[in-house]
């Protein structure tokens, strides 16, 4: 569970982005793995979140992405499940699978994985309708699962913002 202070500045980031999200008549899409839909979640605890988000895909699986968002399991193998190109192919594809205006795609460790995995990398990527991509890499450590999935979920709010502009 979030500490009371994250929780209020993620409330606080979220609320903004849905405000400027319904000013601009824009509606977010979100696609989460290691996050568990945690930014869903999130966002939809805001009263009038309807207007402006139109659904979240919680793909934690390999299955899932392919199943849900498109992605092609040969790219994921070639690239790995927690990359950019696997961040930037679950934005696009939330957008691809759904009625929304920008994307968010969130795949990472977000605690021990695989003896060759980072625990705290994540891959974040946004993408619009406009066709405009951005991805950001966050190496955040090996803080625990909590702490990782709570600075995912604000670094995509902070790319939700910038997209919306």
């Amino acid at each position: 569970m979030q500490s009371e202070a994250a929780e209020s500045e993620a409330a606080v980031r979220a609320r903004r982005v849905l405000e400027r999200a319904t000013e601009r008549e824009l509606s977010i899409v979100t696609a989460e793995s290691c996050t568990g839909g945690q930014l869903a979640s999130l966002l939809t605890d805001i009263e009038g979140a309807s207007g402006a988000f139109e659904r979240g895909f919680v793909v934690y699986s390999e299955v899932a992405k392919c199943e849900l968002l498109g992605l092609e399991q040969r790219r994921i193998t070639q690239c790995g499940v927690v990359s950019r190109d696997t961040a930037i192919a679950m934005a696009e594809g939330a957008l691809t699978h759904s009625h929304g205006d920008v994307a968010v795609g969130i795949t990472g460790f977000a605690g021990p994985a695989g003896p060759d995995d980072e625990p705290g990398l994540v891959h974040i990527a946004c993408a619009t309708r406009a066709g405009e991509t951005t991805h950001r890499e966050c190496h955040f450590g090996d803080i625990g699962r909590d702490p990782v999935r709570d600075r995912s979920v604000m670094v995509a709010l902070e790319l939700l913002d910038a997209a919306i502009g």
